[in-house]
């Protein structure tokens, strides 16, 4: 699936490949170069348990490039949801059965260099050249807080839940990646506690991490925990038969009794996970949460629920107070970011 971004193709000095691999969605991009400034052109789309290796969806994008707009792109850059090697040349995805070398890329693919990012570093570099003003990409949740220069912090869920430090320097910031999804979810109470206990025997798990409660998959869990505890009703049979359940709970997260107690859970952890991480690193610059379920749902982070866990602190609610928090809606923001390291 090709998205067109940009009409004036030929008009830049250089191009470049991006890409973004997720868990569940692989988007490889090319954009412009001109003056210094990258502009995004189009994005290729692909599933990501379904291509089996990265070469194939680089070469079908290429080749658009080529034949649709007779442009070549030499140097690329790719965010990648997992650990990425010192040399910045291999990672095997979190969540896919598929690995990415950038060795098996250039002797395969007709590019000059290529290299791997975090995919949370892709999406720091990617807000680096929004605009924090303008309300297209960036939603602001705390209006009374003034944007500040400073050291930032980037959090986010989909199909696992990724995180980021932006260092500020001199005028810039540089991302650094992290694993801190895996981190153990910290447990409040007895309830709690038996939610826990549920995920551990229904995954065979030893340890339950922030990953397993504000990622989709987290989601589904919660539901499944409470589902027993409300009475039956037809969404429960719609849930029943899908298998993707997140979409459905979501769709009646207002209408049916256990997916509105879901999401009133499910806003309470991510507000927990958000203020232990803003309280390891007080980012004045804010912190930023990305990922495909912040952009679809932002009134998880308006809600009572996020808001009372994540000032939820008795000697440091004044500075949780002061922190300025964004939603990032732009969902690409990590392939631009890609493209922008590739750029440079």
């Amino acid at each position: 699936m090709i998205i067109q971004y940009h009409k004036e193709i030929g008009e830049f000095e250089s191009y470049v490949l991006g890409g973004d691999l997720g868990g569940t969605n692989t988007k490889l991009g090319i954009a412009g170069v001109k003056n210094g400034i990258t502009t995004p052109l189009f994005m290729a789309r692909f599933q990501t348990q379904e291509i089996g290796s990265l070469v194939p969806a680089i070469e079908e994008t290429l080749d658009y490039a080529r034949q649709k707009h007779g442009i070549e792109a030499e140097n690329a850059c790719f965010g990648v949801a997992g650990i990425v090697s010192h040399e910045r040349d291999y990672c095997k995805l979190t969540n896919a059965s598929w690995d990415v070398s950038t060795k098996d890329i250039l002797d395969k693919v007709g590019l000059r260099s290529a290299t791997l990012l975090n995919d949370f570093e892709a999406i720091g570099y990617g807000i680096e050249a929004l605009d924090l003003g303008s309300g297209k990409d960036i939603l602001k949740l705390k209006p009374e807080n003034r944007i500040v220069n400073g050291n930032r912090a980037l959090m986010g869920a989909g199909t696992g839940v990724g995180k980021s430090i932006l260092i500020y320097r001199k005028g810039t910031h540089i991302p650094i990646a992290s694993e801190g999804g895996h981190m153990d979810f910290p447990v409040q109470n007895s309830y709690e506690l038996e939610l826990i206990n549920f995920i551990k025997k229904s995954y065979g798990a030893n340890q339950v991490s922030y990953e397993d409660i504000i990622s989709g998959k987290g989601i589904e869990s919660i539901y499944m925990f409470l589902k027993e505890r409300f009475p039956e009703t037809q969404c429960t049979k719609e849930i029943e038969e899908e298998k993707d359940k997140v979409p459905v709970i979501a769709k009646y997260k207002n209408i049916d009794a256990a997916c509105t107690e879901t999401f009133r859970l499910y806003a309470k952890f991510y507000g927990r996970c958000a203020r232990n991480f803003v309280l390891d690193y007080i980012p004045r610059g804010g912190l930023f949460i990305a990922g495909g379920i912040a952009a679809r749902h932002r009134d998880i982070f308006t809600s009572e629920e996020f808001g009372y866990e994540f000032h939820n602190c008795d000697r440091q609610r004044k500075v949780l107070q002061e922190i300025p928090i964004y939603i990032v809606l732009n969902i690409d923001t990590g392939l631009f970011g890609a493209c922008c390291y590739a750029a440079k």
